[in-house]
């Protein structure tokens, strides 16, 4: 009896899932019916209407691809615009996993413009070896700014990026000792959680120092200098992944405390104007500089991607006639490269120069006009790696900055939703479902484990280069692959600007 209980209930069950499985038969049926109704109807996409219903998984599969090529389909260096390469090294890198690879190198080494470190003969020994000396910028500033990394966040506005984000980067700029720049959006409470040092960068649409019409409001600019954590300000005059156009943030990001911190109103596509109404002219540009450097009392530059490079021999022109206190206390040069949550495509892909043709030309040209020493120059734009760095150093700037590489210790995969407000990985979204996956107090050690295994990995090369310190690698240490195959000096392929 007990068994045939048993069979009944069974048989009663295996009624209901048939049962269940026609209605769900019937359903996907009359779903895909109309499906088929309505994409023959309509007249918008043409492979829906050739293709009813499964003309619908191209859009699918398109939105997929972004997410499966990097896995599946694209070789270690193929991937734009990171490749899997790189990406994983910053990856094993912030977790403080093993980083040597086996076998050999998957990089090309006979490419045009591959940079290839010409090692010593007679390396740095662990003894030899010492610690980045602190470089002065502003030296001639009431508050001058001595950091000792050459490594920091590049500038990454909340706003773009989630709340808890910009609180991981800031507690893992504090624990590497790095400063973190703020971005045009303003300064946010997250910009200070972690108490780490600050560059505060002035767009041109000057969030979180502007009046009304969007004017620079001169009180809150004194007010923001008042805080010691805030050590630099940086005027905005242009950015690599949209020379030419302001800032964008979709309206769907604007919220009640991103409209606060900005001064503009809630839900409406925030959009900063393409330069300062103020600035039109070299004359008028190291006016600005001075009176925001007068009112803070600490070092003021600016922040470009280069055009034309005659612009840099009449501002340094400019800056002579004045004499050497009125230039910007530094430059960050921004690469045609760069990334950015929101820009055009034709801005991003044609407009620009990159930064291994631009920094050379930059650093030649304040060397050529005397004033190399009085302006320190920052390095912006796709370097995420040891060797980036080192050959940005040797080319002769001061300082570099990045900020997709501080993205991917944050654990980013590249899947290219940043203007979107559907980052998987909670970096750029202001979802708080996708917010829930990434935790300030684990992502900020890694923030510092990537700094602290970059500088360690620009290390290696100039020791292996025969210096004790990467700020003494220079253009004789690099070489680059030229057309031929053959590689030729740093120093003989940018040879000094008389």
């Amino acid at each position: 009896m007990e068994a045939a209980g048993w069979m009944g209930t069974l048989l009663i069950l295996a009624q209901w899932l048939v049962a269940l499985f026609v209605l769900l038969l019937i359903v996907g049926l009359g779903a895909v019916i109309a499906m088929y109704v309505v994409d023959k109807r309509q007249t918008r996409h043409t492979i829906r209407r050739n293709f009813p219903v499964i003309g619908r998984f191209r859009y699918m599969f398109e939105h997929l691809g972004e997410f499966f090529r990097q896995y599946f389909y694209a070789m270690d260096r193929e991937e734009m615009p990171f490749n899997r390469s790189q990406r994983s090294w910053v990856y094993r890198a912030a977790k403080n996993a093993d980083r040597t690879i086996a076998f050999g190198s998957t990089r090309d080494l006979t490419k045009n413009g591959t940079i290839i470190f010409a090692n010593s003969a007679y390396p740095h020994q662990e003894e030899e070896k010492t610690h980045p000396e602190p470089v002065t910028i502003g030296a001639d500033c009431e508050q001058p700014y001595s950091p000792t990394s050459y490594f920091h966040i590049s500038g990454m506005s909340y706003g773009a990026l989630s709340p808890v984000a910009v609180t991981a980067l800031s507690k893992g700029a504090k624990l590497a000792g790095c400063w973190l720049n703020t971005g045009e959006g303003g300064l946010s409470p997250y910009h200070l959680a972690g108490d780490c040092d600050i560059v505060f960068q002035i767009g041109t649409a000057k969030y979180g120092v502007r009046t009304g019409s969007g004017a620079l409001h001169e009180g809150k600019l004194r007010q923001l200098a008042s805080d010691d954590r805030i050590k630099m300000f940086e005027i905005k005059l242009s950015q690599g992944a949209k020379p030419g156009k302001g800032g964008i943030l979709p309206a769907i990001k604007v919220n009640q405390e991103i409209a606060e911190i900005r001064g503009i109103p809630v839900g409406k596509d925030s959009i900063s104007p393409n330069r300062h109404p103020e600035i039109k002219n070299n004359e008028e540009l190291l006016d600005f500089i001075e009176r925001v450097r007068t009112i803070t009392g600490k070092p003021t530059g600016i922040k470009f991607v280069m055009g034309e490079p005659n612009w840099i021999d009449e501002l340094v022109a400019a800056i002579n006639a004045r004499g050497p206190s009125s230039a910007p206390d530094f430059i960050t040069l921004d690469s045609a490269d760069g990334g950015t949550g929101a820009s055009p495509q034709p801005l991003m892909d044609y407009v620009g120069l990159k930064l291994s043709e631009s920094l050379p030309i930059l650093i030649d040209k304040l060397a050529a006009g005397g004033i190399k020493d009085r302006i320190r120059v920052i390095a912006s734009g796709k370097m995420i790696t040891p060797a980036d760095v080192a050959w940005a150093l040797a080319i002769g700037a001061d300082f570099v900055v990045s900020a997709r590489g501080f993205m991917f210790s944050l654990g980013c995969i590249q899947a290219m939703q940043c203007n979107k407000n559907t980052c998987p990985t909670g970096v750029t979204t202001h979802d708080k479902r996708l917010q829930q996956g990434l935790d300030p107090a684990d992502k900020s050690v890694r923030v510092a484990n990537y700094h602290k295994f970059l500088e360690y990995g620009v290390n290696i090369i100039a020791h292996s280069c025969g210096v004790s310190d990467p700020r003494k690698l220079n253009r004789r240490h690099a070489r680059v692959v030229t057309h031929t195959g053959d590689s030729v000096s740093l120093a003989e392929h940018y040879p000094p600007m008389n």
